[in-house]
């Protein structure tokens, strides 16, 4: 399986000034928690980073240090995390027929979902991993903030990653969204705009993403956690 990760963001709502996937969590940076999980997934055999070119040093250093049992490919990053997954795309090998598509920020991800989602890209071809919502969700006027509905949660689940896809369908999918100036967030709307089916995989509740620095201590404390119980 291939298995792209898109690492080209920067750290804005980390409050930083630099790509947050090189801040360090328990002395690794977060892009490193990430390789490991997917080093240890027993699906994966390739891996691309979409990342800036001005970044490739500091994360070359980084894939030396970890040591991995597999090459790790860099492709340019674009000015969106769409353009970047597009970019990915075109940096698969010929060869390449499905996809796994994983944020760098979701660091905690277990070798075991990547492989779920890996075994379930060859039945389906567009799904998500995703958890069920447990929050009551409001939707609001972005301008007043008064509630207008309430979506009854039975029917909502959180996005989460891996996403995988059909190679060559996806890609028609990007060509498509570019003709039509469609701006998404994940691939998996992509395909829902393309009328394409897009199944769920249940997730893990402690994949969440790193984007704050409330959600980095979050982190911390998860690892804390798996660490204490493996000793």
């Amino acid at each position: 399986m291939h298995l792209l990760i898109p690492a080209a963001g920067s750290g804005k709502r980390m409050g930083g000034d630099r790509n947050k996937l090189l801040l360090s969590l328990r002395e690794k940076p977060l892009l490193a928690w990430t390789l490991l999980a997917a080093n240890a997934a027993q699906s994966i055999q390739w891996v691309g980073v979409i990342a800036q070119p001005d970044e490739w040093e500091e994360l070359k250093a980084i894939v030396s240090d970890l040591g991995l049992n597999r090459a790790v490919h860099f492709i340019p990053g674009g000015k969106t995390r769409q353009e970047s997954v597009h970019n990915g795309l075109n940096g698969l090998p010929d060869t390449a027929e499905q996809v796994l598509i994983h944020d760098g920020a979701r660091c905690l991800v277990s070798p075991a979902l990547i492989d779920r989602c890996a075994s379930a890209v060859h039945q389906y071809p567009g799904l998500i991993a995703a958890i069920p919502v447990k929050d009551t969700i409001k939707q609001v006027l972005p301008n007043t903030r008064q509630i207008q509905h309430t979506p009854d949660r039975q029917f909502l689940w959180a996005a989460q990653t891996p996403q995988g896809f059909d190679v060559t369908t996806l890609r028609k999918c990007h060509e498509e969204a570019r003709r039509q100036r469609w701006a998404v967030t994940d691939d998996a709307a992509l395909f829902e705009k393309c009328g394409l089916p897009v199944q769920i995989v249940e997730g893990e509740e402690t994949n969440l993403k790193v984007t704050t620095p409330v959600d980095l201590a979050i982190a911390d404390f998860i690892l804390q956690q798996r660490h204490a119980s493996n000793v």
